[in-house]
């Protein structure tokens, strides 16, 4: 299960790094206002998906998806968020 999440990260690190020309995913790496608009457009989809006792998994998905790589277009790194989570624990 953590591989998946961690192939995800370096996944967004990879093409962050060496894009490959038509991706969407450097396309929402390159673009922070899509990345943000999409961010944004999943969460709620999800919301809905949650309300409506349908498509959770699949939206849950596209919201890990698209917050990797809008948090990557941003220079925020996983390890950071890691670390703070971790100091709140009680």
């Amino acid at each position: 299960m953590l591989n998946t999440l961690e192939s995800l990260f370096n996944l967004a690190r990879e093409r962050k790094k060496s894009p490959v020309d038509g991706s969407y995913t450097n396309k929402l790496l390159s673009d922070k206002s899509l990345s943000k608009e999409k961010v944004l457009e999943e969460i709620n989809e999800l919301i809905e998906a949650v309300e409506n006792n349908s498509n959770k998994i699949h939206e849950a998905a596209d919201v890990f998806y698209h917050l990797t790589m809008y948090l990557e277009a941003n220079d925020v790194k996983i390890e950071d968020i890691m670390q703070e989570l971790n100091r709140r624990k009680k």
